[in-house]
């Protein structure tokens, strides 16, 4: 929404100062008469409403001005959230949304598991994963957590070279599964 915000007011700043260009453009030119321009200053310093509405514009224009000086000078936050890394033949960006899709690969293979979400923290010691499951209770839970643990790190390690620090697996829930039999009588 604020970038909706700032477009808007980046294009409402350019008209303006794209008038100011062309009047100021215009006595240089000398197209505006000495004579015109000392009446129109004449007439604005002459008339109330005149007057209030050049400072409220000026003001406008301050604010717009400031707003995209402060804007110019914030690093650019469009780009995804990554992780960087330097080689010798240069720089590896990976986003954390790539290494959320591989943790969810990996633990979308074991067996048992439903719904799978995840959440990845990077720290200067490696990533830190966290795994929201949801299984169909089949099978024993500390082994089938344990299991997406191993995988996911193992997976994770391997495809994008990143350690691994910790692995968290959050079991939501357990759904039952259909092997409801049905009675024939």
């Amino acid at each position: 929404m604020i970038r909706i915000i700032d477009k808007l007011f980046l294009f409402i700043y350019s008209i303006a100062i794209g008038i100011i260009s062309v009047f100021i453009a215009c006595i240089g030119f000398n197209w505006i008469q000495e004579d015109d321009l000392n009446d129109m200053v004449s007439e604005l310093y002459g008339t109330d409403s005149l007057l209030i509405t050049t400072v409220v514009v000026g003001f406008i224009l301050l604010l717009l001005s400031l707003r995209f000086f402060i804007v110019s000078l914030k690093r650019s936050s469009s780009s995804a959230p990554s992780i960087d890394q330097r080689t010798d033949f240069g720089d590896i960006r990976i986003s954390i949304e790539t290494i959320e899709n591989l943790a969810l690969k990996a633990a979308t293979k074991q067996r048992g598991v439903k719904d799978l979400k995840a959440r990845i923290q990077a720290s200067d010691t490696g990533l830190n994963i966290i795994l929201r499951a949801v299984v169909d209770g089949e099978s024993s839970i500390p082994s089938l957590t344990e299991e997406i643990q191993k995988a996911v790190k193992e997976h994770v390690e391997e495809i994008a070279g990143i350690p691994v620090t910790n692995v968290a697996v959050y079991i939501a829930n357990v759904i039952q599964t259909g092997t409801n039999k049905s009675r024939v009588e």
